[in-house]
């Protein structure tokens, strides 16, 4: 699955309900995800299944983050990254 495929997926699940949400209770929701995220990444006793679980979720709310603003995440990627990458990346 490409990036853009699953943000559209989440868009077309979402989208309504994140747009009247707005971005700052849904930036909320997202630092809510990267706390769980780190709780898993710290504690010994996660599996690697909730850690994966953590990540998706954290993408997830990325994705509708960016839904929300009209970005798209794998155009800016691949912007930022291959078109024109920072000094030092390869």
């Amino acid at each position: 699955m490409r990036i853009k495929d699953f943000q559209d997926l989440i868009s077309e699940v979402y989208q309504e309900r994140d747009s009247e949400r707005g971005t700052p209770k849904t930036f909320m929701w997202f630092t809510e995800e990267i706390g769980e995220l780190a709780t898993a990444l710290v504690d010994e006793s996660s599996t690697q299944q909730q850690k994966e679980s953590e990540f998706a979720d954290v993408f997830a709310w990325l994705c509708t983050l960016a839904n929300i603003n009209d970005v798209d995440i794998e155009k800016a990627c691949r912007e930022k990254y291959l078109d024109s990458p920072p000094k030092g990346f390869k």
